[in-house]
């Protein structure tokens, strides 16, 4: 079994276009928060600095040594842990951390075009012909061999999956989805990506070329690899996006819970009669005077 191990593997590879990258990515956060933000000096929450720096982060995992060198050229279940990231993961917590101010930058939503192109139908099937896509053996292929080709498609990957999950948590109120049809669309998103991974799931043979080679990591076989690479897009995924569901559900409830206990009280407050002194009402206080000034009964009267 030894010698169907690669232990090359640990020998650090350094990765300088992920490093600019994430470099870029952490300046152009401090460019906009310093240089574009409003006259009026709007603060961004220590939150939305939180989602800025885990995505970065999130991103910078996904990208470089050890886990892009085992998913290019090991293990295809690593490389769909790092799709998840970068599509899943990455992109809503980067949508978190935009305030309304710079999206309003970036996309003018009062466009018909804009509004056209970013309608949850569009982007939700736009997203997943593209993850589709990205799984033909011959782009996979293409990818593990070609690094210009490897990071465009990743690219388009990212950009698609941004504008996915715009209805879900986007900063712009527009392009939101409400509650319900939030959680139909999620559900959606997490019941498509069943095709390709049902590929990957059951395929007796090979699909990647480039992932059969005769080295094996940790001696995982290429089939065993496959299924659970279908496994981790479905099952992990899926379980991903019910959780955003069963969130957004809770949520949701608790807010109408709270609307009807407020409606509720407003109605019986309309409903009661206002209580008001009525003109020679005998009150308890004028009882109480009444009974010290009249002082202690006659003799006669007491036991």
């Amino acid at each position: 079994m030894a010698e169907l191990i690669d232990y090359d593997l640990w020998g650090w590879t350094p990765h300088p276009e992920v490093w600019v990258i994430v470099l870029a990515a952490l300046a152009v956060g401090a460019y906009a928060a310093r240089v574009l933000a409003p006259a009026a000096g709007e603060v961004i929450e220590r939150r939305r600095k939180g989602c800025y720096l885990a995505a970065v982060g999130l991103l910078w995992l996904a990208s470089d040594w050890p886990v892009h060198d085992i998913a290019e050229e090991h293990l295809y279940s690593v490389h769909m842990v790092q799709h998840l990231l970068i599509t899943l993961v990455v992109p809503p917590l980067l949508l978190l951390a935009t305030p309304e101010w710079l999206a309003r930058r970036v996309i003018d939503p009062s466009r018909p075009l804009a509004r056209r192109l970013l309608r949850p139908i569009t982007v939700g099937v736009t997203f997943n012909a593209v993850v589709a896509i990205t799984h033909i053996p011959w782009v996979v292929n293409t990818s593990a061999r070609n690094g210009a080709f490897h990071y465009t498609a990743h690219l388009v990957l990212f950009v698609t999956a941004i504008a996915m999950w715009l209805p879900v948590c986007g900063p712009l109120a527009e392009l939101r989805l409400q509650p319900l049809p939030k959680m139909f669309y999620l559900f959606a998103m997490s019941v498509l990506p069943t095709v390709p991974a049902g590929f990957l799931t059951f395929a007796q043979t090979p699909i990647y070329a480039a992932y059969d080679t005769p080295l094996r990591l940790w001696g995982v076989t290429v089939a065993s690899d496959q299924q659970m690479a279908g496994l981790i897009m479905k099952i992990a995924g899926g379980l991903y996006l019910w959780t955003i569901i069963a969130g957004v559900f809770f949520r949701w409830s608790a807010r109408q819970r709270a609307a009807d206990r407020a409606g509720t009280a407003a109605a019986s407050d309309e409903l009661a009669p206002p209580v008001t002194a009525v003109a020679g009402t005998l009150t308890y206080t004028q009882v109480v005077e009444a009974f010290e000034q009249a002082g202690s009964p006659p003799v006669e009267y007491r036991e």
